[in-house]
């Protein structure tokens, strides 16, 4: 039995031979991945459960592709029928390291240094094969970068090179170095993934690149910057699987997450998520969002920009060019006939007039403000010179957030606190605190991924009363924190439960809680 006339099966490809070849296969090695496109295509899919080797076989696949994958993996297999969205998931959770639909193949490494070196120099460009070599580069940065969990991806033209820069867990670092040269080269093919006017450099553009990850969607967000030596350009990865992110996986504290759903239940008032840009803010927000999508309520948003699509909710997007401010959005949305609005930023004094009629009228709003924590929401809102009256009858919660990066529990090391550590805590000296050190699992940096650091202000009778009578930042902060932890006391908690380290949990603790006890 044989497969089909003209099918190419997985040992066929460029440069692949079967691990068979040449000798059976011990039975205790782990199998061998067939080519991401073959197994896509094809719908099938290794896996191996308790030493036991399944090949997957997607729901209305050709069972002939069975006959290919015996052929590659030269020893015995169990068959396993499964939906297709069952399919979806075992493929992405094998190939979710490597390959990228619409990517190309990809090994990383080595190879982007080789890619790099391809680039063609200026006086090349006539010649339309030499784009080759930057295509396969820039899809070598997206797929690694995606393989890694990195958030941003930064290209910064210099006079001495072209740099390649990663932020991963809210840290930059170089990642790739390339020629001067190259610059040009790079930054074009960028704008033309991303439907950008390649032909003008002298102002900033903003556009989008869709991929898809095995299965999973993907939005890479690029922007580009006039620069000295060149355009710089960031791309920002969203991925698509957030947008359904709920309350639960957010990791919010008892305390404070109690304090945001009592608001979420209010019908109507004003709730605010606060912090510094890069603070998952957004995330936040659509989480709450999630949380109120039942169908039974109209949500409408306005957005700078729409970083995720979300089914049953109407969002709309800012667009300075044509006059479409959050405010002329809000105005707009609110003859829609909302019960929610979610408004991306409140930046000014109209938007933030607006956003408190809407709340009077019996909307709920949510939205952002750039404030260092939750009680100094309060204080922008009055320097917007919103009345006091209007801030404490409409305001129902503000939450403050931070992001820290989350020690990898493989590697984490246990020490005990020293003397200056233990005194910016307030930890006892000696207490057990524990430190990065690195393994395979998180790249040898010792952290793998970010936990959040959430502070929440209920505002109950007594905080309205303070509000209203013009009472200070820190009277109102002393009541609101008696019950619950505020931002330094969150991020001392996930330090004694070995989340993540001191250093991560003073940056954010700093002046956050200065003379004020553990809420009881």
């Amino acid at each position: 039995m044989s497969s089909r006339p003209g099918d190419r099966g997985p040992g066929d490809e460029p440069g692949l031979a079967p691990p068979g070849e040449g000798g059976d296969l011990a039975p205790a090695a782990p199998a061998p991945d067939l080519p991401y496109a073959f197994a896509r295509e094809r719908g099938v899919v290794i896996r191996e459960d308790a030493g036991e080797l399944r090949v997957a076989l997607r729901e209305g696949a050709d069972p002939a592709a069975l006959i290919e994958v015996r052929r590659f993996l030269a020893q015995p297999f169990a068959v396993e029928h499964v939906t297709e969205r069952d399919f979806d998931r075992l493929l992405h959770g094998r190939y979710a390291g490597g390959a990228a639909e619409g990517l190309g193949d990809f090994s990383g490494g080595d190879e982007l240094d080789a890619l790099a070196s391809g680039i063609p120099s200026a006086e090349d460009l006539l010649d339309s094969s030499d784009d080759a070599p930057a295509i396969r580069l820039i899809n070598g940065i997206i797929a690694e970068a995606v393989r890694l969990g990195v958030s941003d991806i930064h290209i910064e033209p210099y006079e001495s090179g072209l740099v390649v820069r990663l932020r991963r867990d809210g840290v930059l670092k170089e990642h790739l170095r390339m020629p001067a040269h190259a610059a040009p080269v790079v930054v074009s093919r960028i704008k033309v993934m991303a439907r950008l006017d390649i032909a003008e450099r002298r102002v900033p553009q903003d556009g989008r690149i869709a991929l898809k990850l095995g299965g999973r969607q993907l939005d890479v967000r690029v922007s580009t910057l006039p620069s000295r030596a060149g355009e710089r350009v960031v791309m920002r990865i969203l991925d698509k699987d957030n947008a359904g992110l709920s309350l639960d996986l957010l990791g919010i504290a008892d305390g404070a997450d109690e304090i945001l759903r009592e608001a979420l239940s209010e019908p109507n008032g004003i709730i605010l998520v606060t912090g510094p840009t890069g603070s998952g803010k957004t995330t936040t927000l659509y989480a709450c969002l999630a949380h109120l999508n039942d169908g039974q309520r109209n949500i409408l948003t306005v957005e700078d920009p729409v970083e995720y699509s979300i089914d049953g909710i109407g969002q709309t997007q800012v667009d300075a060019k044509v006059g479409m401010s959050f405010a002329a959005g809000l105005r707009a949305i609110l003859r829609q006939d909302p019960d929610i609005v979610m408004v991306g930023e409140i930046r000014d004094r109209e938007t933030a007039d607006i956003a408190v009629q809407a709340s009077l009228t019996g909307h709920l709003v949510l939205s952002t403000v750039h404030t260092n924590d939750a009680v100094g929401a309060i204080t922008r809102l009055r320097d917007m010179r919103i009345e006091p009256f209007l801030i404490a009858s409409t305001l129902r919660a503000v939450v403050a957030q931070r992001l820290v990066r989350r020690l990898c529990p493989s590697c984490r090391e246990p020490v005990a606190a020293d003397r200056s550590i233990a005194a910016l805590l307030g930890f006892d000296e000696g207490e057990i605190v524990y430190r990065a050190r690195g393994c395979e699992d998180c790249s040898q940096t010792g952290f793998k991924g970010r936990v959040g650091v959430f502070e929440a202000v209920r505002v109950d009778p007594t905080i309205r009363r303070l509000i209203a009578d013009g009472g200070d930042e820190a009277v109102i902060a002393r009541h609101a924190f008696l019950h619950a932890p505020n931002l330094g006391q969150a991020a001392r908690k996930l330090v004694r439960a070995g989340d993540t380290t001191p250093e991560e949990a003073i940056r954010v603790a700093r002046g956050h809680d200065e003379g004020q006890d553990e809420p009881a």
